[in-house]
């Protein structure tokens, strides 16, 4: 397995990772639509259907995560014979998950259908069957897990109470996985901890370890005695999720580490846990400290619930996030990016509601029109992303002199400008190419360019975007700063 213990601000992805997740599945259904009137049947709001969207829940979900952070899953759960585990399967695979369901005769895959009228959840309907697993099923889905266990760096364990990890299939779990030296990780569910004895770490939130511990979990020390009740109880590292205060961990050396939630605009909370999940569980299998591990869960987590409904959190986004982390002295320092992870940013503040605004030039010499520039593209979106010719692109247009600085040297000038929220460099003689990649909403350029003469202007139109054009400052340029410098003074 590659080597990961670089420094996270160099974190890549976790490809050549593989982890089996075994544990309750689900489909998730989100019916949406809008609101307009109060039903004259009864008082409650009648929601004008618009579209449907589904997506992994639960075990299921866990494992799109690991996919998505680039690792490999493979999925063992409990399936109806019905539909909803068709639909859930191809979910699964299209995303890259290897799937190993077994599909019980007669029975339901559990269903949670949440009913929104904008952004705001209406009502949830959850669709359980019994799906009680005979002793039969119980060795069928030991086989498929002691099938997928060849190779693996890790298992994951996501209980959610529904019927799937039954004490044998548990018990067996933790034999096998021993057996072969592969740590296992808990989501748990149960009210007594001591079922999941044999786990190398369990992560309950403050309310589930209240719930299995019988104490009050109101604060730090509260907590504190509570986890070392449970590491003396099962043997396991325990890492706690405290919602808004972030995270804390307590190892069976005694270790205690707590780390403070990273600051997020929550839109939605749903499959958070399980991103948690995926991330440190990933962290620590590819040899992350287990410091390091947790800030990179948290800060999946921050991710994660700034999107609507259950979601996943690509190797890119989270890449991105992490790097802006290490480099910025405030928040508004700009992020340098790849044209790959520029999108993935695109998208992420797509699904959070932001309007992104793009301009492009060479920036060879930044002066006060470059400033006055960005800082009118600035007004017109919620986040702009600044192309920047690369230093071969440069001297196609402006001639083997230019360009005086770096593109290295230019990129990190122009994220240091208050107003540019990503700088990204392209190759091409124009940023066409960038500008299909990245989709903005607003496209801004110098008044002195009509829009026909603006590159990209049809691919934003197209997309519904505007084209904004901005007066620039007379008496500045980098061609007259060039010339001037290389006039002798009289």
């Amino acid at each position: 397995m590659t080597d990961r213990t670089s420094p996270l601000d160099r974190f890549t992805s976790f490809e050549g990772v593989t982890v089996v997740v075994i544990g309750d599945v689900m489909l998730d259904a989100y019916l949406q639509g809008h609101v307009s009137r109060i039903s004259p049947e009864a008082p409650v709001p009648v929601v004008k259907h618009a579209r449907d969207r589904f997506t992994a829940g639960g075990a299921a979900n866990v494992a799109l995560n690991a996919v998505a952070l680039g690792a490999s899953a493979r999925l063992i759960g409990v399936v109806g014979d019905d539909q909803a585990a068709d639909q859930l399967r191809a979910i699964a695979e299209q995303a890259g998950v290897s799937c190993r369901l077994l599909g019980l005769k007669g029975g339901e895959t559990t269903t949670k259908t949440r009913v929104l009228a904008g952004a705001h959840q209406v009502v949830r309907i959850d669709r359980e069957g019994s799906n009680a697993l005979s002793a039969e099923d119980e060795a069928a889905l030991i086989a498929l897990f002691e099938q997928a266990l060849d190779q693996a760096d890790a298992v994951i364990v996501s209980d959610y109470a529904k019927g799937c990890l039954t004490d044998a299939v548990l018990a067996a779990v933790f034999d096998r996985a021993r057996k072969v030296g592969v740590p296992v990780f808990v989501d748990p569910k149960r009210p007594d901890f001591s079922a999941y004895r044999g786990a190398a770490y369990i992560k309950p939130n403050r309310s589930e370890l209240a719930g299995a511990t019988g104490r009050r979990c109101d604060d730090d020390a509260a907590v504190g005695e509570a986890a070392r009740q449970v590491v003396d109880q099962t043997g396991a590292n325990l890492l706690v999720t405290r919602s808004e205060q972030g995270m804390a961990f307590y190892g069976v050396d005694g270790e205690a580490i707590l780390l403070e939630t990273e600051a997020a605009e929550v839109f939605d909370v749903s499959g958070a846990g399980d991103t948690v999940m995926a991330a440190f569980a990933l962290g620590v299998a590819s040899g992350l400290p287990v410091v390091r591990a947790m800030r990179l869960a948290n800060t999946a987590a921050s991710i994660v619930v700034s999107k609507a409904g259950t979601a996943v959190v690509s190797a890119a986004e989270l890449r991105t996030v992490l790097n802006h982390q290490d480099q910025r002295d405030d928040h508004r320092d700009g992020l340098i990016l790849s044209r790959a992870d520029a999108r993935a940013v695109r998208g992420a503040w797509r699904d959070q509601g932001l309007s992104v605004g793009f301009t492009n030039g060479c920036f060879d010499l930044l002066h006060p029109g470059h400033v006055a520039l960005l800082r009118e593209a600035a007004s017109h979106c919620d986040r702009l992303i600044v192309g920047l010719n690369s230093d071969a692109s440069v001297r196609r247009l402006k001639g083997e002199t230019r360009p005086i600085q770096s593109e290295g040297a230019r990129a990190e000038v122009m994220a240091a400008i208050r107003h540019v929220d990503a700088v990204v460099l392209f190759e091409e003689d124009t940023p066409y190419e960038l500008i299909a990649a990245l989709e903005p909403d607003v496209l801004v350029k110098g008044a002195d360019y009509q829009e026909h003469q603006i590159v990209g202007a049809d691919l934003v139109r197209a997309k519904g975007g505007i084209i904004v054009r901005v007066e620039l400052r007379a008496g500045h340029s980098t061609t007259g700063l060039v010339d001037r410098s290389r006039t002798p003074s009289a």
